[in-house]
């Protein structure tokens, strides 16, 4: 009897615990590589400067505007009130603390320190972080809301809102998202501002017309991706539907749109967070977002692999949270 030889896997050996070591092992020689090249160019890393730049505590100095005499120093609660009285007019500050820096008949003038108290401040990375999560969220719902009237007008049978819808979705399309956000700030605003001006009328603050130029831009794309989550669901439940005596309207509302709903989530996450990176195009109307405000930051502090790398981890948490509720959405919607 002769024994065969076997060749195949060794005993023991696990290739997925294999894959997993050879993944993390090169995790770690590309970070040690780009440690190793950050020492070559003699860069000094400054981690303990971030936390300013989400929050700092301001040192303001209470300066006097008219020159006289401390008539008085009170307190009250935690604040003390100064009165300057001179020229025949009287001034009071209040200074937030007991810091106060002069005494009772000191003579004072225009511009000399009465006081010093400490303020907490949003820092300057903090403030682009909220502002970009406001426009996005804002520009989100109204986006879906456009993207799915725009969705079903592609798909009616009426066709004026067919070649309306169709005109709409190829005119945002066919054009650079920069140019839009550039024609709504640079020429619609101005001539809707200006028309509201000789109207009387209050202005349209410029953050709007960001919000508007992204909404509008990811209206087009959820339009298409609506269109085509309604037409994935068979043309047999819509008739099946009419012939139950249910009007078209309600039939898709009640049985197409959630079944389409379930299908066109992944697109649509996808779609959203590609909205979030894309609000970092609002910069260059001087909508202080993250980048922009990350840009700054790096221009005063010359910083700009610590900030940089930052603003990408929180690009990635805002996305990834996007991103992680979308899945939870997705289970719900499973069970249903």
């Amino acid at each position: 009897m002769t024994d065969t030889a076997t060749v195949g896997t060794p005993k023991g050996f696990n290739k997925n615990t294999f894959w997993k070591a050879v993944y993390f092992v090169l995790l770690f020689i590309v970070i040690g590589g780009f440690y190793w090249a950050t020492e070559q160019a003699d860069y000094i890393w400054r981690w303990n400067r971030l936390p300013r730049y989400f929050y700092y505590v301001e040192t303001i100095d209470v300066t006097a505007e008219i020159e006289g005499e401390v008539a008085s120093i009170t307190q009250k609660d935690d604040d003390s009130v100064v009165i300057i009285e001179g020229g025949g007019e009287s001034e009071y500050y209040t200074i937030p603390g007991s810091d106060v820096r002069v005494s009772v008949g000191d003579t004072i003038y225009m511009g000399d320190p009465i006081g010093v108290y400490e303020e907490g401040r949003m820092g300057l990375l903090l403030d682009g972080l909220l502002v970009t999560i406001e426009v996005s969220l804002v520009s989100i719902f109204l986006g879906i809301l456009l993207g799915l009237f725009t969705g079903l007008a592609r798909i009616s049978n009426n066709p004026c809102l067919k070649w309306g819808a169709i005109t709409y979705i190829e005119l945002i399309r066919g054009s650079p998202l920069l140019v839009q956000i550039m024609i709504w700030y640079f020429v619609l605003g101005t001539i809707i501002n200006n028309l509201l001006a000789k109207a009387d009328l209050f202005q349209i603050p410029e953050l709007w017309f960001a919000v508007a130029s992204l909404a509008i831009f990811a209206g087009a794309y959820v339009a298409e991706i609506v269109r085509a989550g309604i037409q994935s669901i068979h043309k047999g439940q819509m008739e099946a539907a009419r012939s139950l005596g249910m009007t078209k309207a309600t039939a898709m509302r009640k049985i197409i749109l959630p079944q389409a709903f379930k299908r066109i989530l992944p697109p649509l996450a996808g779609q959203f967070i590609s909205l979030i990176k894309d609000s970092s195009l609002l910069g260059v109307i001087a909508i202080r977002e993250l980048t922009k405000a990350t840009r700054e930051a790096v221009t005063t502090s010359l910083m700009p692999y610590e900030l940089w790398f930052l603003c990408g981890i929180m690009y990635l948490v805002i996305t990834f949270t996007l991103s992680m509720f979308v899945q939870y959405l997705e289970k719900r919607t499973a069970e249903v």
